[in-house]
């Protein structure tokens, strides 16, 4: 299995200087990253906006060690918001943070990231959007879930992330599916051992379409974050079986992958919603999307041979 051979080279500095400087990078980059500055990525707010599109934007960006790049994080959403304010695009974009990047992994980590996730929180409220709490990996769902917890006490619209290969996700469906909540279930990306985790990719689609079911008879919002089309016929079926009108849900997809389906979905009257990562600290992130779907290696792959 390639995929946790990638997912270790993730966190290898030799590797992120090798593929920073094959030649073929940058082609592959474009495909998955939307630009590096608030300056680049608006354009493709308003051309999804003008699509019949939403996006939810991403700061890439995972390796924090200090306080102050924890900050310098935070700021950068904050700029963010305040551009999409500016252009009137609120409503038609949110935003997904990662709590690594607002410095959960560091000493009093969780209090740290906290405080600096909420100012991005209530700024994001104030132009008419919210945010969304991504998961990672597993060490780390606990602090995520009671920072969502707190942000849904000013903030209920604040959302979070499930991963349908994690053993302890259909409780934690359970407890989320209620009244005013917004999930994104996705499958998940990060190496996680088989004590906590499913490592067979049919026992994790099993698991993916139980914790849909949960979501869609829940009384909250399910997000459907998934490129499988199998999985998103099953959960336009469970949708319809629960009552659910075409609003009452969504999809997500990544920028990048599977565009026409992204349209399709939208012409047929669901809210589609574009995951879109944009930054200069694109490795990890990069790593993650060539280790979920082999055809994304190959296409690296080629790349690189082909460039001189």
């Amino acid at each position: 299995m390639l995929g946790p051979v990638i997912l270790a080279a993730s966190r290898s500095d030799k590797m992120r200087r090798f593929v920073s400087a094959a030649p073929g990078t940058k082609q592959v980059v474009d495909r998955f990253i939307a630009g590096e500055t608030v300056d680049q990525v608006v354009p493709i707010v308003e051309d999804a906006a003008d699509k019949g599109l939403e996006v939810t934007l991403d700061v890439v960006g995972e390796d924090i060690t200090t306080p102050a790049q924890a900050e310098a994080a935070r700021d950068a959403y904050l700029e963010l918001i305040e551009r999409l304010k500016e252009l009137g695009l609120g409503t038609r974009a949110e935003m997904s943070v990662k709590l690594s990047m607002f410095g959960q992994s560091l000493e009093g980590g969780h209090e740290l990231a906290l405080a600096n996730v909420r100012p991005v929180v209530e700024a994001a409220a104030a132009i008419g959007t919210t945010v969304t709490l991504d998961a990672e990996d597993h060490t780390t769902l606990d602090s995520m879930f009671a920072i969502h917890e707190e942000l849904r006490k000013d903030y209920p619209e604040t959302g979070c992330v499930i991963q349908s290969y994690l053993f302890r996700t259909e409780d934690d469906a359970r407890r989320l599916a209620a009244a005013g909540s917004r999930v994104r279930i996705v499958k998940g990306a990060y190496k996680e051992p088989a004590t906590v985790a499913y490592q067979d990719k049919a026992e994790i689609d099993k698991a993916y379409v139980r914790v849909t079911r949960i979501l869609m008879e829940g009384e909250g919002y399910p997000m459907i974050g998934s490129h499988d089309p199998r999985l998103i016929a099953i959960a336009q079926e469970l949708g319809r079986q629960a009552g659910r009108k075409l609003d009452e849900y969504e999809f997500q997809m990544l920028y990048g992958i599977r565009s026409d389906e992204h349209l399709r979905l939208a012409a047929e009257g669901h809210r589609m919603r574009v995951y879109t990562a944009y930054g200069t600290d694109w490795y990890g992130y990069f790593m993650r999307r060539l280790a979920e779907k082999p055809a994304n290696l190959l296409f690296f792959g080629r790349s690189i041979l082909t460039k001189g």
